[in-house]
């Protein structure tokens, strides 16, 4: 078949209407203009307002940036937590045809000014708790000409370098026109550190972004209406909240927004106080929470499906969650997918099969939600049968998956598709499940090792707080699997005797041999600025580790 686009004779007839971010704004606010957007202010109170007050603001924002006088696609720094003046910036840069760029600062302040250096961002928005870090990036950020604090007037920093957010809207009436962009015009930019070497960006249209919403608020997806009330977790600073902002709103859901505090007992307190029913974050956020309701002997009352994705759900925590009554809906995607690439969701076909069986299901990955296709090759490129035993690489494509890197004149791709740097399997029925990250694999005498399953039944120990389980080299078998164990606290029982139980926990579940050689313990295991485990530092960390000999 011909893969290049065709010419048509005969066009069809309908409205041509580009895919805009400022047109989810303008339907909200008015057939949903009742809708509120629930924020944890960094000032310490709870801020509420409704769909129709963030329009007003939103387009305040963008008659102030006008006045700056800044080309289209000029990019626009963020270092927020989730808040509605966050989300404000999101609509009013994007909607005015600048770009959104937000950035993680939980980075290190060198890695930071790369980004915003690289992007070459003419004016950064800060929240007051990040102010330490922007007097350190202004001397390391040039090109930054603006540095907005978004605070109260009142409780504006000293500082004549910053200019405050309140009294810079404050002279706008909010009049003003979304302009009529072409679709494919960039929108926001988000920055990966998952590939290798500096950071790397993703530059996202309107029309990845809102086909991307569509996709993922699919009942076959994340299934998303006007009857939820919904809690991104995960941080406007980490892949645009994994589309929330957008999606929640393009279907007229209440949106609470959480901000800094993400202890268990703050969000807990949030979800019952605002009645949320469904959440996303990443799974060592739900640990804290879950390990505070059971201090507390809680439940939830209106809680009903949690999001899980960044790092697999350990299928302990999964069970959890079932016990008190919430749906756990696994996905899976990344940076350069705008992030959501596949949903686990059952079939019909699933329903008859035993609850053993549909937990495997929805314990692995997913299926691909509608415009993204997926597929696994091995290391000559030839793609592997889809029947849930052969492993390989996972390639991805469509219409909101990355072609190129920001500022790269070089294709991302390979013959047409994105190598996700995942090692993955996918059955007949389309689920596909992550063994590993390429860069994570263990292979031991040629055969591969999955971490992750090896990581998801060591988390279900009743003592292990985190499991992270790397590659050690080995004399005979190139590389063997240690597992880097941090224990819960006021464990009682020794190091020694926690080891064999640990081990034991893995006879009958895994391949013998896919047993790790030995069990370390450490007081931490550090964490990616995006609450991943950071492997790579453990295998820095253990690089010369010593296995026993058998």
């Amino acid at each position: 078949m011909n893969s290049k686009l065709q010419t048509s004779a005969i066009l069809g007839q309908m409205m041509d209407s580009p895919l805009l971010i400022s047109n989810i704004l303008t339907s909200t606010s008015k057939h949903h203009s009742k809708t509120e957007i629930i924020s944890k202010r960094i000032e310490g109170d709870i801020h509420r307002y409704k769909t129709t007050d963030l329009e007003i603001r939103a387009k305040k924002l963008a008659q102030a940036l006008e006045t700056f006088k800044f080309e289209t696609g000029t990019r626009i720094g963020t270092l927020a937590w989730n808040g509605f003046r966050h989300l404000e910036i999101y609509y009013g840069v994007s909607g005015s045809g600048l770009v959104c760029h937000t950035i993680n600062p939980r980075l290190f302040p060198e890695q930071i000014a790369y980004i915003i250096q690289h992007a070459e961002d003419k004016l950064v928005f800060f929240d007051l708790g990040f102010s330490d870090l922007v007097e350190k990036l202004i001397p390391l950020c040039p090109l930054v000409k603006h540095w907005v604090c978004l605070i109260d007037e009142s409780l504006q920093p000293e500082n004549k370098a910053f200019t405050n957010y309140e009294k810079l809207i404050s002279q706008y009436s909010g009049n003003f026109e979304w302009p009529l962009l072409d679709e494919r015009t960039a929108s926001s930019l988000c920055y990966t550190s998952g590939t290798t070497g500096n950071p790397k960006g993703a530059l996202y249209s309107h029309r990845s972004t809102l086909l991307h919403s569509y996709a993922t608020a699919l009942p076959d997806s994340l299934c998303l209406s006007a009857l939820d009330t919904i809690m991104p977790v995960v941080p406007m600073f980490h892949v645009n909240a994994w589309g929330f902002p957008y999606s929640s709103l393009l279907v007229g859901a209440k949106l609470v927004l959480p901000g800094a505090k993400l202890d268990g007992q703050s969000l807990f307190e949030l979800i019952e106080s605002e009645k949320v029913t469904l959440s996303a974050g990443v799974p060592t956020v739900w640990a804290g929470v879950l390990q505070f309701m059971k201090s507390n002997q809680l439940q939830f009352s209106s809680f009903k499906r949690v999001l899980i994705g960044g790092s697999a759900c350990p299928p302990a925590m999964m069970k959890t969650f079932q016990d008190y009554g919430v749906e756990v809906i696994h996905a899976w995607g990344m940076t350069e997918l705008s992030p959501i690439g596949t949903v686990a969701r059952l079939k019909s076909t699933d329903l008859s099969k035993s609850k053993e069986e549909q937990d495997k299901i929805i314990q692995k990955q997913g299926r691909v939600v509608f415009g993204v296709d997926m597929k696994i090759v091995d290391g000559n490129s030839e793609e592997l049968p889809h029947n849930g035993i052969a492993s390989g690489n996972l390639y991805v494509k469509g219409p909101w998956v990355i072609q190129k890197y920001f500022k790269s004149e070089d294709s991302a791709l390979d013959d047409g598709w994105f190598p996700t740097g995942d090692v993955a399997n996918i059955d007949e029925d389309g689920q596909m499940q992550i063994t590993d990250r390429s860069k994570d694999v263990i292979k031991s005498g040629g055969e591969w090792i999955s971490s992750i399953d090896i990581e998801n039944i060591v988390a279900g120990h009743p003592s292990v707080a985190m499991a992270s389980c790397i590659a050690v080299a080995h004399p005979k078998w190139d590389e063997r699997p240690l597992l880097v164990i941090e224990k819960l606290q006021n464990i009682q029982v020794s190091d020694a005797e926690l080891k064999v139980d640990i081990l034991k926990s893995l006879e009958g579940k895994i391949a013998k041999w896919w047993i790790p050689d030995d069990v370390v313990f450490v007081d931490k295991i550090p964490l990616t600025a995006t609450g991943k485990m950071q492997k790579l530092k453990l295998r820095e960390l253990f690089k010369d580790y010593k296995l026993p000999t058998i």
